[in-house]
């Protein structure tokens, strides 16, 4: 592929670190629906350093270290540079390497605009994350505890301990003990691993709860419960998300997740680890 070039509000980066994402293998393996173009660069984070700016930008200068999120249509983040929006970037934190700000990006924004912007998380209330040991799963957990409610999550036996050290008040192991017997009714449910669990779910909320989810429920599944709201976040990828991130790794209220990396080159190897949907933490391709 050529080199990328800046255009009006654009920084060119070059890729040190890509994540990988299920969206990645499943968009790979045709799964998502659409038509689009091939030859294609997968990828949705990443973090690098600013090479190129192009008119218009004036926050960002060459040598910067950014982490971003690609837009939903265009080349994506698999690649040793990238033309990307200024508004979809942010400075790394400089608490983080490269590997650790790729892993943070689009699951932090994910986690973010569902508890706080869609959820509206509060002081005192209680949360059950399904699927605690996962990326935005993970991320969610410490962003709950920070928010002052209490926090109930799900996870398979050899994750029980890491989901606890993310700062989860109680974790159910759901391959022995089953969650709507194990906490106690709920303010929000956040579901990232849906289907049955996302069905079950319901009978966990209190009268007013609301469930919100970024994993389908089964084809032809009960009803809405009468008493509860079901709501899908409007994941929008925008700079303010990343410097929100940025705020709460400089407040320790969030730290990286557990990481497994690969290089580029090995990107076959590494979807293959993702489609297990057993991923602790994050998979991150080394670029440079």
């Amino acid at each position: 592929m050529p080199d990328p070039k800046a255009g009006v509000g654009q920084i060119v980066a070059a890729i040190h670190a890509a994540s990988v994402n299920p969206i990645d293998w499943k968009t790979r393996a045709g799964m998502r629906g659409d038509a689009s173009a091939l030859p294609m660069i997968l990828g949705c984070e990443f973090s690098g350093v600013v090479s190129e700016t192009g008119p218009g930008v004036s926050e960002f200068a060459p040598g910067d270290s950014v982490f971003g999120v690609a837009p939903q249509t265009g080349d994506g983040t698999y690649a040793e540079a990238i033309a990307i929006d200024a508004g979809l970037v942010a400075l790394r934190p400089d608490s983080l390497g490269h590997v650790e700000a790729a892993a943070l990006g689009l699951v932090g924004l994910t986690a973010l605009v569902s508890l706080e912007d869609t959820a509206k998380i509060k002081a005192g209330e209680t949360i059950l994350i399904q699927g605690g040991a996962g990326g935005v799963g993970g991320f969610a957990v410490q962003c709950a505890k920070h928010a002052g409610a209490t926090v109930y999550a799900t996870t398979s036996t050899r994750n029980v301990d890491y989901v606890r050290r993310l700062g989860a008040d109680s974790v159910i192991d759901y391959t022995t003990d089953d969650f709507t017997k194990a906490v106690p009714p709920c303010d929000v449910v956040f579901d990232t691993v849906g289907g049955a669990v996302q069905e079950r779910s319901f009978s966990v909320l209190k009268p007013g709860g609301r469930l919100v989810w970024i994993a389908g429920g089964s084809e032809g599944g009960p009803p809405l419960p009468a008493h509860v709201e079901m709501i899908r976040p409007r994941v929008d990828r925008h700079r303010r998300h990343m410097e929100r991130i940025t705020e709460l790794v400089g407040l320790g209220a969030v730290t990286a997740p557990e990481i497994t990396t690969f290089p580029l080159a090995q990107v076959a190897r590494a979807h293959e680890m993702s489609a297990t949907g057993h991923v602790r933490g994050k998979i991150v391709l080394l670029v440079r």
